[in-house]
């Protein structure tokens, strides 16, 4: 584990180094604070009472999407606390064992009061949260003095600035890193799972360029459909958010090289389930339905043509070229979508399985027949 973890710390301070600090310039430049994270160095240095590890954890969202995989991973455990934020009115099932305080996202005392006492703070938020949500929470836990925040993220490389851009992902994720350093207080771990899979395969042919409705078997192949891509279950960014905060808080002196949680300070942390191609998601789909090429209707479009078109929708109106851009851009057939080629993953660090795809394959269908939709039919 050891040798896995200085490979993968080695080559993400590269990059982080020559593309997160050339392009975004969001690391904290701040005296102050590069002062306090020197002084947390070690566990001997820290004041009587300090216990090295995190027992309480908010969730912002933690009967969303993510947030419920993450909000039970942790609760499973039996080392964490789980309080569920949850804004009045709102209808998601929390997970059983979760605390649920209710706020105002309006009043700031309100989220205060809720994150005081809080170790770590995980937002998941919907894409259709309202604008500057997160950044209100992000202050909120300033003043509560939470000393670790996991943004809103969980996608693709946003340290590299032309994807980013490209595939529009940078703008939801990094005003809220950018929130974060700028108060001060908290450092940040963001977790880059690229795309969740069994939504992205269920969703429709915007995303992975799956066709099921009305009974399709249709799938439209970015450039040939061999580009391989980075792509996690939900069930793994649980399994990695509850290995993450299970490790150490920091090493305990100089000699200590295991991994602790504060390695992962102001950076990213890189997991996935598979490197996957769409082939490679067609044939585990036919694996689990029993079917062939032949029942299957497989169109091919440009990767560079399909973001092209989807710019072009944007512009209309056409909110479909959303999704349609931001995956069509990132199957580029130039590396951007393979996480693990340019850093390396945290996966055995974390000690995380290798899954099975079929299994993850028919948890897609399985959304599928229950005509599960983002954004209008959550069930599965």
């Amino acid at each position: 584990m050891r040798n896995h973890w200085h490979q993968y710390d080695t080559e993400l301070s590269y990059h982080l180094n020559t593309h997160f600090n050339r392009h975004f310039s969001l690391r904290l430049q701040n005296s102050s604070n590069f002062i306090i994270t020197m002084a947390q160095k070690y566990a001997k240095d820290q004041p009587e009472g300090f216990t090295n590890r995190i027992e309480r954890v908010a969730i912002v969202g933690a009967g969303g999407s993510v947030g419920q995989y993450l909000a039970r991973a942790l609760l499973k455990t039996g080392k964490h606390t789980v309080t569920a934020i949850t804004r009045e009115g709102g209808t998601s099932k929390i997970p059983e064992g979760a605390k649920s305080v209710i706020v105002d996202y309006e009043d700031e005392d309100s989220i205060v009061a809720a994150l005081k006492g809080q170790q770590f703070l995980a937002i998941s938020m919907s894409v259709t949260a309202a604008p500057g949500t997160q950044e209100k929470i992000i202050a909120a836990a300033a003043k509560a003095g939470v000393p670790w925040v996991m943004p809103n993220c969980y996608g693709t490389d946003f340290t590299n600035a032309s994807l980013a851009e490209e595939n529009m992902t940078g703008q939801s994720v990094l005003p809220g890193i950018k929130a974060i350093e700028d108060a001060g207080v908290s450092s940040w771990i963001a977790m880059g799972c690229s795309y969740w899979y069994e939504f992205s395969l269920a969703q429709g042919p915007q995303w992975y360029g799956f066709d099921f409705s009305d009974n399709q078997k249709k799938v439209t192949f970015y450039d040939d459909g061999k580009t391989q891509i980075n792509t996690s279950t939900w069930l793994q960014c649980g399994r990695a958010i509850a290995a993450l905060l299970s490790l150490k808080e920091l090493p305990e002196d100089g000699n200590d090289k295991s991994p602790t949680i504060s390695q992962w300070r102001n950076k990213p942390m890189w997991i996935s389930s598979f490197l996957i191609s769409q082939r490679e998601m067609l044939d585990s789909i036919q694996r689990v339905t029993g079917t062939t090429d032949k029942d299957w209707e497989i169109d091919y479009e440009g990767s560079h043509e399909r973001w092209s078109r989807a710019m072009d929708m944007l512009k209309k109106g056409d909110r479909r070229g959303w999704a349609m851009g931001m995956y069509a851009r990132t199957f580029y057939p130039n590396g951007d979508g393979n996480i693990e080629a340019k850093y390396g993953l945290a996966n055995d660090v974390l000690g995380l399985p290798k899954e099975d795809l079929d299994e993850a394959t028919k948890r897609a269908l399985e959304m599928v027949d229950a005509k599960y939709n983002y954004f209008t039919n959550r069930s599965k």
